[in-house]
């Protein structure tokens, strides 16, 4: 542990992006002279393994080793949690700001292809949070061609104070990252590191013909993905390319009804109809799978309800608290699984379809799939998923197409 904590720095950190394909050789020069200990504060909760998981808090005042192999680790790192709320030293409920995977955003920022921006060119950020991304942005282009919003207004004060220390000076706007920035615009490249559940219409008029948006993308019912779009004649398209696990743009995090509202006072089954499937519910559950059904399933979401020994119940909710469904899943049991569903929809059923169609078209990752966005008159995107062909698209989140 201790020669890992002499050895953790930048060009530890930069060999293993190198190597892995996320950290291309236009970026180095940025990377190395932004380094990311300036834009991470004294108190950090390191992700764990995939990043999916939150460790303890590591402390630069008490433990400066484990805190600088924190900060030259490819993983995030949470500075903020509950939106600030949180002040104690254990895990908040919901992790709010962060310094991203180095993988991930090195990756993002080779998508964004900045090198092919015509002279002059200039970048929107949506998402600033500690300030390195937008800093390595303006190291390469410049600070006058980068805009960077950030909702949280203290989070943009620490930023600016982070870019200031570095030398650098693209302009920070508190903001919603929604509507972009107008005064800046038109930008010839668009970056989100937060995710969202639909590309905003303000992008899209603030993008430039030939703009590249890059942004990690989810739906409603699980799963998310870095999605690549072209900008042509008021329409975005293009495809996905790599799993990703971003917090939510804060305007697009899911409201959830109560779970009391479902089942409203009577207790489980009650007036749900039986059956049974051969589909397990664990199937389902995978980040890719949840994306797949995310996609051709409106207005559902789920949660597990565990027991011990490794058994547990899926439990499925319509946004509108008509509808529900459960199906249990018990380990090392039959071919068949148990299902609850009641309410107007059977979601259930809708899920098992969506599913199906994902595994009779082979089970396809991320990369096959594509979205296509347009701006309506409304001022909302238009938003349609295809797999392998533009032009065999569906809404998102509608039964279909079929085949």
């Amino acid at each position: 542990m201790e020669s890992r904590r002499e050895e953790a720095g930048p060009q530890g950190l930069a060999s293993a992006l190198v190597e892995a394909g996320a950290l291309t050789t236009d970026w180095l020069s940025a990377f190395a002279s932004v380094p990311r200990e300036l834009f991470v504060p004294d108190r950090i909760w390191p992700g764990i393994t995939d990043g999916t998981r939150q460790g303890a808090l590591v402390s630069r005042v008490d433990d400066p080793g484990a805190w600088r192999a924190a900060v030259y680790s490819d993983i995030p790192l949470t500075t903020q949690w509950d939106d600030g709320a949180h002040r104690g030293d254990g895990l908040g409920t919901t992790p709010s700001s962060s310094s991203s995977m180095p993988r991930m955003v090195c990756a993002m920022l080779a998508d964004l292809d900045v090198a092919g921006m015509r002279a002059g060119g200039r970048v929107l950020e949506v998402g600033t949070g500690t300030g390195w991304n937008a800093g390595r942005l303006a190291h390469r282009l410049g600070g006058g061609n980068v805009v960077s919003v950030e909702y949280d207004a203290g989070v943009a004060r620490t930023a600016v104070g982070n870019l200031r220390r570095a030398g650098l000076s693209p302009a920070v706007v508190v903001g919603d990252g929604r509507l972009g920035c107008g005064t800046g615009a038109p930008y010839s490249r668009i970056v989100a590191t937060c995710s969202v559940r639909e590309v905003p219409g303000e992008w899209l008029v603030q993008a430039e013909d030939g703009a590249v948006i890059v942004a990690p993308w989810g739906t409603g019912y699980g799963g998310e993905a870095i999605v690549r779009l072209r900008v042509e004649g008021g329409v975005a398209s293009g495809p996905f390319s790599r799993s990703s696990a971003f917090m939510r743009l804060r305007q697009h995090r899911a409201a959830r009804p109560p779970f009391a509202a479902y089942l409203k006072g009577r207790r489980w089954p009650a007036d749900g109809e039986r059956r049974t499937t051969a589909l397990s519910p664990a199937d389902t559950g995978s980040w890719i799978a949840q994306f797949a059904i995310g996609l051709r399933v409106p207005g559902i979401f789920w949660r597990a309800e565990r027991y011990e020994g490794g058994a547990y119940t899926l439990w499925l909710y319509a946004d509108d608290t008509a509808s529900w469904a459960t199906a249990d899943h018990v380990p090392r049991g039959g071919g068949e699984f148990e299902v609850v569903q009641s309410g107007a929809r059977r979601l259930w059923d809708e899920v098992e379809d969506a599913f199906g169609w994902w595994d009779r078209h082979g089970r396809p990752g991320f990369e096959r799939f594509g979205l296509t966005v347009e701006a309506s008159r409304t001022g909302r995107a238009e938003q349609h998923a295809w797999l392998d062909d533009p032009a065999r698209s569906w809404p998102v989140g509608r039964l279909g197409p079929h085949g």
